[in-house]
């Protein structure tokens, strides 16, 4: 699902136009300082504050930059707009006076979303589903955890399939087309220039066509010559629909390409206003849908495009190559969604042939240890982990390793270490997916230097979703730590070890131990440590203090204290400082999972939402080359 980290402001409006923003503040009285905040037409994730002083309107453009946070052309950055908002109303710092009093949005106004707004959601869908072969909870986990670049990604080429898009048109050509039937005002299309790979604006005026260069800079922006600068083609277009911006009228009727006018309906005769949006939508959305598809070919390719190759184990799901201009996204990995069908190998009986164990050791602990091996299958061969009891522990800890095993058999998450079955050979051996890249506290702590305080947050966004979905399962890990989370690479994690799990009844809130055993207790809340109580807004505690763990790069918690000393600590009031690498924000997260009384500490569900906002917050990874973030007044 998507959201714009704005969402919650009650002063922000959606996409509204500078008028329509005016038309707010005047009935809101026009007093100094009265300011509304609007989504930015011209540049993706952007905003513009709008404020009232002297009786004028003053408009800011908010740019996202290339580092994930915003700012005003001049001003300092952000890391959200409700922060940047919060700084002006303390600061001017350029702006012709501060933010006094926020013009609200009555009960009767909801956020007006843009063009692309209404769209998105089924594009991401489709698209995640052709290019990952996903469905169903995987799908929606994909989306959730990288919509911020797979909507980039779908923005940037969405002109491709507008009605208004003529492709390789020559200028002769695009004349043609235009006085082709009606020539009003305004009738306009857009091509690809032939001699230079750039595109072209031809429109219709008094009954002439006026061909317009569009220009594209080094950060790759478009616009007209000496124009506003657009972050794509389909938001100039919209854009220029409103503003003539150096043309000689607004943008109006689309000279549809053959391909629209064979799709499309034609207008009723007397239409209203609101009708003809629907059915703007009804006709982008129509035309969009065709973008999926070329960009999947492009992926997969089709049309005479051969990806680089890329080895994945024979009986993964098909990985599209990933292109060279951003991250490698979880959804690329083959440990994404690994099976085409889960039961095809999830049988919870694993014959010893199948398996080759390698000497490699991954891992040890009192169970036993944690090897390297290969489980052959019908469809090919897998690399996996292979969980192996040791002889002289069997009767102590095989019945720990059975339930660990039911548990995990039950679990099926993108971001939970997948169970695959049970080998009872010479020993007996739990079968796991492999997560290559091992624990989390000993990853970061040997690649500080390449693993950024982002990327911290992308991973531990995706271990509150796999702990949203325990919690919705009526699940309790018990044993949240850094130590626990695996990484598939420095851009997937997931969540294991369930030898401590339990699964409480429907009906249940917490779960009881009967005695305390060897627990990790810097990482329990204080109802586990005092009552020998867990729920699911324990393992919130120790959501915080994995959170901690990873903003430290793999530090220690508590660094040197005992049990006793960390329970007096908690008890006084204390909590562990920020870590250097920590965003504030992540910081306040933190102590709100730390809250002393369970019943006031957040859900997963208010955990994963706050991960999720941030993360959107901070995620632009498209990064043109050489990109320098333009920031205009907007206009």
């Amino acid at each position: 699902m998507s959201i714009d980290p704005a969402a919650e402001l009650p002063f922000f409006y959606g996409s509204i136009s500078r008028s329509e923003a005016e038309q707010h503040l005047k009935l809101a009285g026009m007093a100094d300082g009265l300011f509304l905040l609007r989504q930015c037409l011209r540049s993706l994730g952007g905003y513009v504050l709008s404020i009232v002083s002297n009786l004028e309107f003053h408009h800011y453009s908010i740019e996202k930059q290339l580092n994930g946070t915003y700012c005003i052309t001049g001003g300092k950055p952000h890391c959200g707009p409700a922060e940047l908002c919060e700084f002006y109303s303390k600061d001017s710092d350029g702006l012709v006076c501060t933010l006094k009093k926020p013009c609200l949005r009555s009960p009767d106004t909801p956020i007006q979303p843009g063009v692309f707004d209404s769209l998105r959601e089924n594009m991401l869908r489709e698209y995640v589903k052709q290019t990952w072969n996903l469905e169903g909870e995987a799908m929606e986990q994909a989306i959730i955890s990288q919509a911020p670049q797979l909507e980039k990604l779908i923005a940037t080429t969405a002109h491709e399939k507008m009605p208004w898009y003529h492709g390789k048109v020559g200028r002769n050509e695009g004349e043609r087309r235009l006085y082709s039937g009606a020539q009003p005002d305004g009738k306009f299309l857009v091509r690809d220039r032939e001699e230079s790979g750039t595109f072209a604006l031809s429109m219709m005026y008094g009954k002439t066509v006026y061909h317009y260069q569009i220009l594209q800079d080094k950060s790759g922006k478009y616009s007209m010559p000496e124009g506003t600068k657009f972050d794509t083609i389909w938001q100039l277009v919209e854009y220029l629909k409103m503003k003539p911006d150096g043309l000689m009228t607004v943008l109006g009727e689309a000279c549809l390409n053959g391909r629209a006018v064979e799709k499309t309906p034609s207008l009723p005769a007397t239409v209203s206003t609101g009708h003809i949006l629907t059915f703007l939508s009804q006709q982008i959305f129509h035309c969009l849908r065709f973008i999926l598809l070329s960009l999947f070919q492009r992926r997969t390719g089709a049309n005479g495009y051969t990806p680089p190759p890329r080895a994945v184990p024979a009986a993964s799901t098909p990985v599209a190559a990933v292109p060279a201009e951003r991250e490698v996204l979880p959804m690329d990995c083959s440990g994404f969604n690994p099976y085409h069908n889960p039961n095809d190998v999830r049988r919870f009986n694993i014959q010893r042939s199948q398996l080759l164990m390698d000497e490699v050791e991954l891992g040890s602990g009192n169970f036993g240890s944690v090897k390297k091996g290969v489980l052959k299958t019908d469809s090919g061969q897998i690399d996996v982990a292979i969980k192996v009891l040791k002889s002289e522990n069997e009767k102590l800890v095989k019945e720990e390793m059975m339930r660990e095993a039911e548990i995990m058999h039950q679990l099926s998450n993108p971001f939970i270490v997948r169970m695959l079955g049970l080998c009872n050979a010479e020993n007996l051996m739990l079968v796991m997916e492999m997560a290559s890249a091992g624990p989390l506290n000993k990853f970061l702590n040997s690649n500080k230097d390449t693993v950024t305080a982002e990327n911290i947050v992308n991973l531990m966004h995706q271990v509150s979703m796999g702990m949203k979905y325990l919690e919705e399962k009526n699940f309790v890990h018990r044993d949240l730590a850094a130590r626990n989370v695996l990484l598939v690479n420095q851009q997937f994690a997931k969540i294991s070890d369930f030898g401590l799990s339990k699964a409480l009844g429907e009906d249940d809130n917490y779960y009881k131990a009967r005695t305390a055993g060897k627990w990790p207790l810097k990482w329990y809340a204080p109802e586990c440590i005092i009552f020998h109580k867990f729920s699911s807004k324990s393992d919130v505690w120790s959501f915080g203090i994995t959170m901690w763990e990873a903003f430290s790069y793999g530090g220690k918690p508590y660094k040197k204290m005992k049990g006793p000393e960390v329970i007096r600590f908690i008890e006084s009031g204390s909590r562990m400082d920020c870590p250097a690498a920590c965003p504030e924000r992540m910081y306040e997260l933190m102590k709100e999972c730390w809250t002393y009384k369970h019943e006031e500490r957040p859900d997963f569900k208010k955990v994963e939402e706050s991960m999720r906002f941030y993360h959107y917050s901070l995620s632009n990874k498209v990064k043109p080359e050489g990109a320098a973030a333009d920031a205009e007044p907007d206009k």
